[in-house]
């Protein structure tokens, strides 16, 4: 049988902690990361389109779109970092720069020329080069290290919009100018002020440029001068903020909340997006070199959340504008997108406008669970930010949602989509999926419940507490059968097709085969050598595939190991069988999924597919 081949269908999430996290590719489109992968989102239609990530990519670190809006730039974190051109409208690669003697893993922040023809890369540590490409040729026209320093950090370069052989450079200390010219990359016009720890910039005009602080302060320079300086709170304000503030610690507290992360400038002036959560418009006024506070907008108040201090609050890490001026998207510390109309009606009232979500809101921590309803297009997950979602993945929207006080780290949706079972910090809850709400209405005292199932027919759910599989009624909600054996802690279970058997695996190396009939072990199988993360039951009901620790994938028939799989340098974290038991996936610790040819053969196909940043923490079918 072929391999079963793999395509992106929809993606409910975002990687929002690089430099520039989102960008307008026109009117309508936008550009975000996604673990290994970008988004590219129709804003108006709610659709979405796939940049697919380089095999061995980590993730992307850096996007840049353009000047003419014909082309993304999207730099991949790897053991050689590359940066993949694509025509935006096509969505075809172009063009592949590498940079040999590069000794960073990753490039940390990019920019095109005002005319599309050159682009500027900013590598990360430790060798933090700055690099002038003629990309179209794939050729670097010239280096140069940008910092000596030990301790410090690049956060963005920029083009003059104006002028393509000068580009600026900030950073924690450092803001430096440099000229193209003849094969160089020479620093000018040099700072004539002492350094602070610049987090964002944007040109105003060929000579002028906008700095932000991890302070509040916006300074205007021009040739490393400073021409004018801004802040973001009011003179009054700011002093009675510093007056109350009575330690070292409480004052770096206000600083935190005051850094400016994102500034873009408009006809008008310019932008500004904070770590408060906040963000600001100056406009250029009639006095030279001077610009006016004019507007706050917020994000709304649901996204601060209430078991979180003021200084762990979402702040604003990108700002984008669309080509027409008409509207913003920013992204949030928690990873999040908000939009905003900057229409004249909206800017022109009194009170501060409130940021509303793009599309839905997603999960900013580790999502710990996951299901997938058999009938009905409905994913359940549930998350370490406490919460639980219902999503449609046919549509493409979020059906529920809900906060807990307690963390999250099981989740399973009934085969009717009606009901969910959730295991918390302190104990599991059955729920109903109500229209507008997620309802607790049975709780069992099983703390920490880590994996959880029901039954192929409903009527029953497996709910691991430790090294025992206990069952339940769905209907009576009694304890029907207690499954110990495991001498380790479970990590997984699964019912066969006929609800008739029960087969788990766990961390002290044993795979055991339960009857759900008399309530006792029928098979084992242990391998005190490996770790087993995750197990499945084939149809026929005798064959079951587990992976572990130890980098490999097994056939298990009658308690026998039939065939080993090597993974390679991965560790296969899932593994789950189709429906119609035609196709085998396995998910790794590096983030990829696996399409793996089945029936197993000896040298073990597969195609490996680019989806997470991070190791895959469940998978459903």
């Amino acid at each position: 049988m072929a391999l079963a081949q793999l395509s992106h269908r929809y993606v409910f999430g975002l990687k929002g902690d690089l430099r520039d996290t989102v960008s307008y590719l026109d009117e309508q489109s936008i550009v975000y990361p996604v673990g290994s992968n970008c988004v590219v989102y129709n804003v108006d239609q709610r659709s979405q389109k796939f940049i697919i990530g380089s095999e061995k990519s980590q993730y992307t670190s850096a996007i840049a779109v353009s000047t003419n809006r014909r082309y993304v730039a999207i730099a991949e974190r790897g053991d050689k970092p590359t940066i993949n051109i694509y025509d935006i409208h096509s969505l075809k690669r172009k063009k592949v720069l590498t940079l040999p003697e590069c000794t960073s893993n990753e490039y940390v922040s990019m920019a095109f020329s005002p005319d599309s023809k050159y682009l500027v890369t900013q590598s990360g540590k430790p060798d933090w080069t700055l690099t002038y490409w003629t990309w179209e040729k794939s050729k670097p026209l010239a280096c140069v290290k940008t910092t000596n320093q030990h301790n410090a950090t690049i956060y963005q370069v920029t083009f003059n919009p104006q002028d393509n052989s000068q580009v600026c450079v900030t950073g924690s200390g450092i803001f430096k100018l440099f000229r193209y010219n003849e094969g160089n990359l020479k620093q000018f016009a040099f700072l004539k002020m002492d350094p602070q720890n610049y987090l964002s910039q944007s040109w105003l005009s060929d000579d002028k440029i906008i700095v932000g602080t991890d302070s509040g302060r916006l300074l205007l320079l021009e040739a490393g001068e400073l021409k004018n300086e801004f802040s973001i709170v009011s003179p009054t304000a700011e002093s009675r903020q510093r007056s109350t503030t009575n330690t070292i610690m409480e004052d770096k507290i206000i600083d935190d909340r005051l850094a400016i992360h994102s500034i873009v400038s408009y006809t008008k002036g310019f932008i500004c997006g904070c770590a408060n959560g906040s963000a600001y418009t100056f406009e250029k006024t009639d006095e030279k070199d001077t610009y006016r506070k004019t507007r706050e907008m917020a994000l709304p108040s649901s996204s601060l959340r209430k078991e979180e201090t003021v200084k762990h609050s979402p702040s604003i890490k990108t700002i984008t504008i669309s080509p027409s001026e008409e509207n913003l998207i920013c992204s949030s510390s928690d990873n999040q997108l908000y939009t905003i109309s900057l229409s004249s009606a909206d800017m022109a009232k009194g009170e501060i406008i409130s940021f509303e979500l793009l599309s839905c809101s997603f999960h900013h921590h580790v999502i710990s669970g996951l299901d997938i309803c058999v009938r009905k297009p409905l994913v359940a997950t549930c998350s370490m930010d406490r919460s639980v979602r219902i999503w449609n993945y046919e549509t493409g929207s979020l059906e529920l949602y809900k906060e807990f006080q307690e963390e999250a780290f099981s989740i399973a949706l009934h085969p009717s989509g009606l009901y969910v079972l959730v295991g918390f910090s302190d104990k599991l809850r059955l729920m109903n999926l109500l229209i507008d709400d997620i309802s607790s209405f049975k709780e069992f005292t099983i703390r920490g419940c880590r994996e959880c199932s029901f039954s192929n027919g409903g009527h029953l759910f497996a709910a691991v507490h430790g090294n025992i599989v206990q069952l339940y009624s769905t209907s009576t909600f009694e304890n029907v059968m207690n499954l110990k054996g495991h001498n380790g802690k479970v990590k997984a279970v699964r019912f066969n097709a006929e609800d008739s058997k029960i087969v788990s695996c766990g961390m002290d190396g044993a795979i055991c085969e339960w009857s759900l009939i008399t309530g006792k072990r029928e098979s084992e199988n242990v391998l005190k050598t490996c770790s087993y993360s995750d197990v499945v039951i084939a149809s026929e009901g005798r064959t079951v595939y587990a992976v572990g620790s130890d980098r490999t994938l097994k056939e298990i028939c009658d308690s026998q190991i039939l065939r080993e799989i090597q993974t390679g340098e991965a560790i296969f974290t899932q593994v789950v069988l189709s429906n119609s038991s035609r196709m085998l996936f396995g998910a790794t610790n590096l983030g990829t999924i696996r399409s793996i040819k089945y029936p197993l053969t000896p040298s073990g196909d597969s195609q490996e597919y680019q989806a997470h940043s991070a190791a895959v923490t469940k998978v459903s079918t």
